[in-house]
């Protein structure tokens, strides 16, 4: 079913988000800064909007995807957000989205918050996701049109949800990108070709590792951390190991230093005997 919908942010993410909403057959109106970003959308049916009011008065649900929330709150300031849904895509932290809520809320609208899971380019292909939380008959009403950008999933009506696991996924896509970079300075100060390394050993052993998690998820909501494989103080002498190997082969273990202070500050505790899980009472 056509959706009146407007975006209102055309960066990279804002335009992919308006171009999979045009070719799914939305009728989509545009509002940037810089009116010329506009010009490829409007080239492909798109509305250019003169200012967010505007464009907000043109359709029921408004896609928001700008810096930050006070960007957001700037933007929509004279805006007539009475009747309308806010899907808030703008990146930010749990405790900027319920006051978003309540100020689009005194304003007569409903407001979704959101995380979007992917890079431009993934945008309305397989893989790409959406976060949302907030109004649930809100997400329900636009669940199709939000589906056209990327696999809609609702989190819950706490507005800051969505931020928070986006945030959370995050984590722990920088925690694994902070051990390949040390795998492959390490691997690279030996000239070992890096592409044999990173395919045929790395990237399995990582996947194999991953599969852990369930069992790691188990142990913390149980609040049990006893192990019979590699405990902490095994961990311990490993990280040791680790940062003098580094050392000497002339490659700084900066990103590998805060897991060995946790590490050593848990075994410090008497809890040499527990598993890497239990490092989540540390955090």
């Amino acid at each position: 079913m056509s959706e009146n919908i407007s975006v209102l942010g055309l960066g990279l993410m804002g335009t992919a988000l308006a171009a999979s909403l045009i070719e799914a057959g939305h009728h989509v109106t545009v509002w940037n800064r810089t009116p010329a970003k506009a010009d490829p959308l409007v080239a492909r049916g798109a509305t250019l909007a003169a200012t967010p009011a505007q464009a907000v008065e043109a359709s029921s649900l408004v896609i928001v995807c700008l810096l930050d929330y006070p960007s957001v709150f700037e933007v929509l300031q004279d805006a007539p957000l009475a009747g309308r849904v806010v899907a808030n895509l703008t990146t930010g932290r749990p405790a900027e989205a319920p006051e978003m809520a309540a100020w689009v809320g005194e304003r007569g609208g409903e407001y979704l918050d959101g995380g979007i899971m992917a890079v431009p380019q993934m945008i309305a292909q397989p893989g790409a996701l959406i976060l949302y939380s907030g109004s649930r008959p809100a997400f329900e009403r636009y669940e199709q049109a939000f589906g056209a950008m990327a696999a809609a999933r609702y989190t819950g009506e706490d507005t800051g949800t969505a931020s928070l696991l986006d945030l959370a996924m995050l984590t722990g896509m920088y925690g694994q990108m902070a051990g390949a970079l040390e795998a492959l300075a390490l691997v690279r100060s030996a000239k070992y070709p890096l592409m044999e390394f990173t395919t045929e050993l790395l990237i399995p052993w990582i996947n194999a590792m991953s599969a852990q998690l369930p069992r790691w998820v188990a142990d913390i909501e149980a609040g049990d951390y006893r192990t019979e494989v590699s405990n902490l103080e095994i961990n311990r002498v490993g990280m040791e190991n680790l940062v003098r190997a580094f050392e000497e082969q002339g490659v700084k273990p900066d990103l590998l230093l805060p897991m060995k202070t946790v590490i050593d500050r848990r075994v410090a505790r008497g809890l040499a005997h527990e598993g890497l899980s239990g490092l989540v009472e540390e955090l």
